[in-house]
């Protein structure tokens, strides 16, 4: 198995046991992006050099017996709307070609104390304001989307071209391209990993996070990601308990929640089979299933659009009157459609959140986590704008990735995406894990335990022509 083939937990291992060294493993992901960036297209800035040298400076330390932690010596990708000081930090958009930030956002600065190796810049789709990322291209199929806005860090982590990456999620942008490109992506609680230095696509919805391969590799990540920042007005001054403590504890006696409502109104028959196998899976674990009809969920996606489309106007408000010729068609249409929602209905969604807030919290007095499908549908062709479902009903494709993610962003809760199945056309289907607030650690666990008794994770694109395969 080549370095780059590891995951972010067994490459940590091997550097702390001085069986691989940072450049050693620094060289075979750049050697994985020199074959396959032409076909993925996953960044939007590659800093190759700079890696090499971030590198050899943590295989200096390490031989000198100066370990900074589970992350010195690895790889990373991180999104474009995350400053890097000194780096080119374009959100993916035209409208921000020649950004240099002058300092380093939040998550960039607690991964360089870390000693993490920075690869470059994964793309998104435009300020993160899609589902597409239409810049990249699926490692599983290069005819089919990777998901979005975090399209190039669930893209590069498929292709072997980091052994991490963080994204940021404001309607499912983690969770989706993870469930697409088949990793795994966790969005943690509203305020638990800060955004300071991010670009905002909607303040009361964003979110930041860590993808990986597996769910213990993203543990590792929030980590070092997770703690308190005055400089995010929604950062929560709470305890950031050891998130490997628990990875192995399995799922016996937890309760899990299946919806019996909403998440399967309208699904792909072969992403609920993988979903149902995948919940037995849990249950021969030890784990109780329970059905549970989830409360307000028909107000989900008029309190998200009616949110996240009044605070990206606002937002961009200023800039869209000076160079709304530089956005892409599709962004621009919703930023110009966004400045004629009424204050009424931003503050009628307003008040419906809080409300879905507690009925959501109240649901969980009697549970540990909600299980669901992460998405209703795998990755659509590139191109492809809607899912014509066998009722009839033509369903925007936006609409529906949003459907399924939505729920956790309104809620604030922590969710994450695992891979459970694939389809029979060979694209990745994910199983989405959502728990209490600021319980990561259940989630995680859960997902590890999952993840113990099966072999999704180990599953690899065919990048050179090949079928997928198992590692």
């Amino acid at each position: 198995m080549r370095p780059c083939e590891l995951t972010l937990t067994a490459a940590s291992e091997e550097i702390a046991a001085k069986r691989l060294s940072p450049v050693e493993l620094t060289e075979s992901v750049l050697e994985q992006v020199e074959r396959h960036e032409d076909a993925v297209g996953a960044f939007a800035a590659l800093t190759a050099e700079t890696a090499l040298e971030q590198a050899a400076l943590a295989t200096e330390e390490l031989a000198a017996g100066s370990r900074r932690g589970a992350l010195h010596g690895i790889p990373l990708g991180v999104k474009a709307l995350v400053d890097r000081a000194g780096v080119e930090t374009t959100s993916s958009s035209r409208t921000r070609r020649g950004h240099i930030p002058r300092a380093d956002a939040a998550v960039v600065e607690r991964l360089d104390r870390a000693g993490a190796v920075f690869i470059g810049q994964t793309h998104s789709h435009e300020f993160a304001y899609g589902v597409v990322t239409p810049t990249t291209r699926n490692p599983w199929n290069t005819d089919h989307i990777p998901g979005g806005s975090s399209g190039g860090s669930g893209a590069a982590l498929a292709a072997r071209m980091v052994l991490g990456a963080i994204g940021t999620d404001t309607a499912g942008s983690i969770r989706i391209p993870s469930a697409v490109c088949g990793v795994t992506g966790l969005k943690p609680t509203y305020g638990r990993v800060s955004r300071f230095g991010t670009t905002t696509l909607s303040w009361s919805l964003d979110h930041i996070g860590p993808m990986g391969r597996t769910a213990a590799d993203t543990a590792l990540l929030l980590q070092t990601l997770a703690g308190y920042d005055p400089r995010d007005p929604a950062s929560v001054d709470v305890v950031v308990p050891d998130y490997g403590a628990s990875l192995d504890a399995g799922v016996r006696e937890l309760t899990i929640a299946i919806p019996s409502n909403y998440f399967f109104d309208r699904i792909d028959a072969e992403v609920e089979a993988a979903f149902r196998a995948a919940a037995e899976t849990l249950e021969a674990q030890g784990a109780r299933l329970k059905e549970v009809r989830l409360p307000m969920t028909d107000q989900c996606m008029p309190i998200e659009y009616a949110l996240l489309v009044a605070e990206a106007s606002a937002y961009h408000q200023s800039n869209l009157r000076k160079q709304s010729d530089l956005y892409e068609e599709d962004v621009r249409v919703m930023l110009e459609a966004g400045e004629m929602l009424l204050a009424t209905d931003y503050i009628r969604a307003v008040r419906g959140r809080l409300l879905l807030q507690q009925a959501w919290r109240e649901a969980f007095d009697e549970i540990d986590a909600v299980l669901a499908p992460t998405l209703p549908a795998p990755a659509a062709r590139v191109g492809e704008d809607a899912i014509a479902w066998p009722d009839g009903v033509i369903e925007p494709l936006v609409n529906a990735y949003v459907r399924t993610c939505a729920p956790a962003n309104l809620t604030g809760l922590p969710a994450m995406s695992v891979p459970c199945g694939i389809t029979t056309s060979g694209l990745p289907i994910g199983m989405q894990i959502i728990g209490r607030p600021f319980d990561e650690s259940t989630v995680l666990q859960i997902g590890c335990a999952y993840q113990a008794e099966t072999e999704w994770t180990g599953l690899v694109p065919g990048l050179d022509g090949e079928a997928w395969f198992y590692a």
